[in-house]
């Protein structure tokens, strides 16, 4: 099996507490269907900082911030791409960026 980093892009909140329940909801069952495969749930991240190879920082979160990540086992990246494309994130308007883990 192989690893996978999903990161989350983009996405909004849910509007009020109702929401963010169903939301939570659907992110466990989506985990949950998963099982074993998922090695790291992960979690929402703030905007992150882009340190350049000049030394200077931008803090704009970048281009296409990320919005939060998961690892997961996969014995494929196209097994990976079907696991994203239930992912709940994608409902908001959100999407899922795949990169494969590289053992060293």
């Amino acid at each position: 099996m192989a690893k996978y980093l999903f990161v989350y892009h983009g996405g909004g909140p849910p509007s009020n507490p109702e929401d963010g329940q169903k939301v939570m909801a659907a992110w466990g069952a989506w985990f949950g269907s998963m099982g074993a495969a998922v090695i790291d749930a992960g979690a929402p991240v703030g905007k992150s900082s882009t340190i350049r190879a000049d030394g200077s920082v931008a803090g704009d979160g970048g281009a296409n911030p990320a919005s939060g990540y998961s690892l997961i086992d996969a014995p494929s990246l196209e097994a990976a791409q079907a696991m994203a494309k239930g992912c709940p994130h994608l409902t908001s308007g959100g999407s899922v960026e795949i990169a494969p883990i590289m053992e060293m």
